[in-house]
């Protein structure tokens, strides 16, 4: 596998490329993050609206409102059109781990080659071909079974990608290796082991309801810019509210997210395959320690980010909060906005304890109860203003708050990058946490010498 890794990559390093540095990161680390940032943010807005259009064309459909028609055509053009810079990403993505970690990638694709590519890649073919083939392309009115295969065999991709990650993340059991004597080992048993880590499921969990949630937002910003740009008064009426339809899916799945983030660093702690002062490269942590900055790692890089994220989340909610208390303005009596502010004060005020440097007083579980308070105070602002949604005016929503729920779509799209981001970081200094063969600083592309003399 290394050898014929080479025959394919060796060109590509020979390019007499200029030099580039990136601080504490390194060039290789920062060209291949860069590019699978890149490409998630496509690749998860493409899950959501896979999974949201054909269920709000069969909404539509049941209530006869053409506005959730037309928001299902609208999140499956989105993705018709956007599928090709999401697959360019992902081939670019494959090339440079190829290219700059060879022997980790060799590894990895003979380890769970039944699962990716196998059974991944034969989900993503179905996918394109029940979504953007039947879907959208072979049916005058969408064919809802189509559109929910679709998004079923998008999930079965996302389920076996968010096992192999997690499995680098967590690495491997006791007496597991990826490669055993020179030989990747395939075997399904094998394989399962490696999936059937304690990151799994909560991670699985949370990246499905996160591809639902923030591409809600995205739709909720997205309306807002439209809403400026449109002349005729019923496509203000329509992107007004969809807008508040964005910004009400959105916050209804992100009341979940706290408590399936905490899960996955519980189950990741619970399930650390090594014992403090016995690690497999004296000196480092291990990637629970590395993500909370326990275990002698107080100021690692994850665990910085860490907290930078979980002041994001709380901005989330708080714009969130207020989001729907200005648009909760477009009822004619203006039903329920002293009920949201009410809510809204207390979301604020919970969330910014929470991140507060006296969070841990007086003990330190408090920050905890902080962040389940504010979770509480945004889940009563959220049946308020739908209770309202009802007879909302909508056509004229004021600039404050499309300018609000513009800032909240970015927002929202910059937490699912950092999250990802941070998820990745905590396995340093290992591609393959506990892998010392597969550690990023010691892995080097592949050489003349190597190509010239291939390993028998």
């Amino acid at each position: 596998m290394d050898f014929a890794v080479a025959n394919h990559f060796y060109l590509m390093l020979q390019l007499n490329l200029p030099t580039v540095s990136f601080p504490s990161i390194g060039a290789a680390r920062a060209f291949v993050a860069i590019t699978m940032l890149a490409h998630m943010f496509f690749a998860q807005l493409f899950v959501g609206y896979a999974i949201a259009s054909p269920l709000f064309q069969w909404w539509g459909k049941r209530k006869g409102n053409p506005w959730m028609l037309r928001l299902s055509n609208s999140m499956a053009r989105f993705n018709i059109l956007t599928f090709s810079w999401g697959a360019t990403l992902a081939g670019l993505f494959i090339v440079l781990i190829w290219a700059f970690y060879p022997r980790v990638t060799s590894a990895l694709f003979t380890h769970f080659f039944w699962f990716f590519p196998a059974i991944a890649m034969g989900s993503m073919i179905l996918t394109i071909y029940f979504f953007l083939y039947i879907y959208h392309y072979r049916t005058q009115h969408r064919a809802i079974w189509a559109g929910l295969l679709g998004a079923f065999f998008i999930l079965i991709w996302q389920t076996v990608l968010t096992g192999m990650d997690t499995f680098m993340v967590a690495g491997p059991g006791p007496g597991q290796h990826v490669v055993q004597n020179g030989v990747g080992t395939n075997s399904w048993s094998s394989v399962w082991s490696s999936m059937w880590n304690p990151m799994w499921v909560p991670l699985d969990l949370h990246r499905t309801i996160a591809n639902l949630s923030w591409p809600a937002y995205a739709v909720a910003g997205w309306a807002a810019f439209m809403y400026a740009r449109s002349k005729r008064a019923e496509d203000k009426a329509y992107f007004d509210w969809a807008g508040s339809m964005g910004v009400l899916w959105g916050t209804a799945l992100l009341l979940l997210q706290p408590f399936l983030g905490f899960a996955i660093l519980f189950f990741l702690n619970l399930g650390r395959s090594y014992q403090p002062g016995q690690l497999p490269v004296p000196g480092t942590s291990g990637p629970y320690d590395n993500l909370v900055g326990a275990g002698g790692t107080p100021n690692s890089f994850t665990s910085n980010i860490l907290l930078l994220n979980l002041i994001m989340v709380v901005g989330l909610f708080v714009l969130s909060n207020v989001a729907m208390y200005l648009g909760a303005g477009r009822h004619p009596e203006r039903y329920g906005r002293n009920t949201i502010r009410g809510f809204g004060i207390l979301a604020l005020v919970a969330g910014l304890y929470s991140i507060s440097p006296v969070a841990e007083f007086p003990v330190f579980w408090a920050r905890y109860v902080a962040i389940f308070i504010m979770i509480l105070a945004t889940l009563g602002t959220l049946i308020a203003y739908i209770r309202g949604r009802r007879v909302f005016e909508y056509g004229s929503p004021g600039t404050g708050y499309r300018v609000i729920v513009m800032a909240v779509g970015v927002l929202a799209a910059t937490v699912a990058m950092s999250m990802g981001w941070m998820k990745s970081n905590s396995r340093v200094p290992y591609t393959i946490y506990g892998q010392s063969k597969y550690q990023i600083y010691k892995e080097k592309p592949v050489t003349q010498h190597q190509l010239q003399h291939p390993k028998r």
